[in-house]
């Protein structure tokens, strides 16, 4: 059986365009050294956050090659999002994933032929992990996207000894009832990571001890300081820190979608610059975008 053992902080990676709206692999290996040097020492590649699902195949599998390159210099975790296409195009995606050397896979639902129960989805994460036989596997729950509804405790609990590479979850839910019956499912043997910015101090006090969240990219600094306060048994300072990142996480949010705001935030705020979100995301404003930097300015987040 292959072994996962990461636990921590991990960003999802924002995916670059440039203007010709083609993927920019220049960045990366100057965005990978950013986050590493932010603490930040593991990446998850072809997320929500990296729109992955409005890449071809042959995008996604540049963008990871490219990532594999990164990730080797300064030793941080890569785990590669294979899913969120059909099916032939997935075990692709993870052969591929597999054969460059990443070191784990996430893997969204099918998004048509949704899974209506614990079994279902079983059977195709033991489909998918079969394509990658050597490679971890965690699947991607995030109810507000896939429609996919299945409680994450009781899932887990039935997938014991059925998927052979299957590791845990990405956990993007504000349902932290749902969220610590998964920490604890299976004798608390799987990897749970939390995908709410804003629950991370919560969060971390009832149990979980990992994070994929979108603003590690932009703001590192507020959810390592979280979860080394939480460690550190300071809730109060936890606490004030958690209500300083949703803070900022709603300024940055407030003109527009997730993702299209993160990558105006990376550009304003981080020497890093990936570009617009690509169709069919809107992005914000001219105007929206200046009223976020001087918002921004009066706030003490660093």
């Amino acid at each position: 059986m292959v072994n996962f053992t990461f636990r921590g902080l991990m960003a999802p990676t924002l995916t670059a365009f440039k203007n010709d709206w083609t993927v920019d692999l220049s960045v990366i290996q100057d965005y990978a050294k950013f986050l590493a040097d932010s603490k930040i020492m593991g990446v998850l590649v072809n997320g929500t956050s990296g729109e992955g699902m409005s890449l071809n195949v042959r995008e996604r599998k540049q963008v990871a090659e490219e990532w594999v390159k990164a990730v080797k210099k300064t030793n941080q975790h890569l785990m590669v999002q294979v899913g969120g296409a059909p099916l032939p195009d997935v075990l692709e995606l993870a052969k591929h994933a597999e054969s460059i050397g990443v070191h784990s896979l996430l893997c969204l639902p099918d998004l048509y032929n949704k899974p209506a129960n614990s079994a279902d989805l079983i059977r195709y994460l033991k489909t998918v992990g079969a394509a990658a036989p050597n490679t971890p596997l965690l699947y991607y729950h995030i109810p507000s996207y896939t429609n996919v509804n299945i409680h994450m405790g009781q899932f887990l609990n039935d997938s014991v000894g059925k998927i052979p590479t299957f590791h845990g979850i990405k956990f993007t839910s504000t349902a932290l009832d749902e969220g610590v019956a998964a920490v604890e499912a299976n004798g608390g043997k799987y990897a749970v990571f939390l995908g709410a910015d804003q629950l991370m101090a919560g969060a971390f006090t009832l149990g979980f001890d990992s994070a994929i969240a979108t603003s590690l990219n932009m703001f590192p600094q507020l959810g390592v300081k979280i979860l080394d306060a939480v460690k550190q048994s300071k809730l109060n300072s936890a606490r004030e820190t958690q209500q300083l990142l949703t803070k900022v996480c709603s300024v940055v949010t407030k003109h527009g979608p997730w993702v299209p705001t993160m990558k105006v935030a990376m550009d304003l705020f981080t020497p890093i610059k990936v570009g617009k979100a690509r169709e069919p995301l809107t992005n914000i404003t001219p105007e929206q975008v200046k009223e976020m930097g001087a918002t921004m300015k009066t706030i003490n987040y660093c």
